[in-house]
This record gives C-alpha cells, sequence and structure tokens, in this order.
C-alpha cells in the first residue's frame, strides 16, 4: 500500500509550505495524480484525512485531479492518451491505440504533485503583506 508513503510524503510537503508561508490554517490542497502512478485516489484522500489530524492540515480538503496518461509511439508516430479502460492495477501495461505495439514513451500520468495549497494567515500577517 503506498498510499501511506505517498500521504506521509504530501502532508509534510503541505506543512512545511504552510509554515513557510506563515498560514494559521491549511484549507485546501490540491494533488495531481497519474494514472500510471496506480494510487489509489480514494484511499490516498483518506490516508492524507488521517495523516493530517493534530496538524496544521487538518479539516482541510483534499482535492485530487488525475492525470491521463499520454504517450508517443516510436512505432508510428502516435501522440496523445493511451487506452486505459483495460488497465490492469498491477501490471501496467500500455499499448499504443492506433499499432498495438509497445515502443512508446509516457509523457504523462506518472506525475504525484501538489499543485495548489489554499492558505488562511491571520489578519495580522494580512495587514502586514
Amino acid at each position: 500500500m503506498h498510499e501511506l508513503s505517498m500521504a506521509d510524503a504530501i502532508v509534510k510537503t503541505v506543512i512545511e509550505a504552510a509554515e513557510k508561508n506563515e498560514a494559521i490554517e491549511v484549507l485546501e490542497v490540491t494533488v495531481e495524480l497519474g494514472q500510471m502512478t496506480l494510487l489509489n485516489p480514494e484511499q490516498l484522500k483518506f490516508m492524507l484525512e488521517v495523516l493530517s489530524e493534530d496538524t496544521i492540515v487538518n479539516g482541510a480538503k483534499f482535492n485530487m485531479e488525475e492525470i491521463p496518461i499520454e504517450i508517443e509511439c516510436f512505432s508510428c508516430g502516435f501522440k496523445g492518451k493511451a487506452n486505459t479502460d483495460e488497465l490492469d492495477h498491477y501490471v501496467p501495461v500500455i499499448n499504443c491505440p492506433e499499432c498495438e505495439e509497445r515502443n512508446l514513451n509516457i509523457t504523462a500520468g506518472r506525475e504525484c504533485n501538489v499543485k495548489n495549497i489554499k492558505i488562511e494567515k491571520s489578519d495580522e500577517d494580512a495587514q502586514d503583506s
């Protein structure tokens, strides 16, 4: 279950960014989640909520943005979204939707990034800014 380790890294990143920006509360966090990561968005969201308890992130809304797998096929030149309808969660094998070859470059879908953090600052900090 690599959702736990990824959630831990995300919460630590959010806390660090919030503290650096003198936040008093984290309101919302948006995470980009590529299909190739094989992370379950609901499990990740649950782990984020659990790990954020008793931190500045507690109670924040977690938004998951799924990033589809995009490829460049070296065999036929196709560029675009991969067909992931029958993607095996345990063994992700990607074929070109045009020629069915596996000689390709994955250009998107491996991401797991904190895209955006919405924070609240104290009134004093807001006036000083």
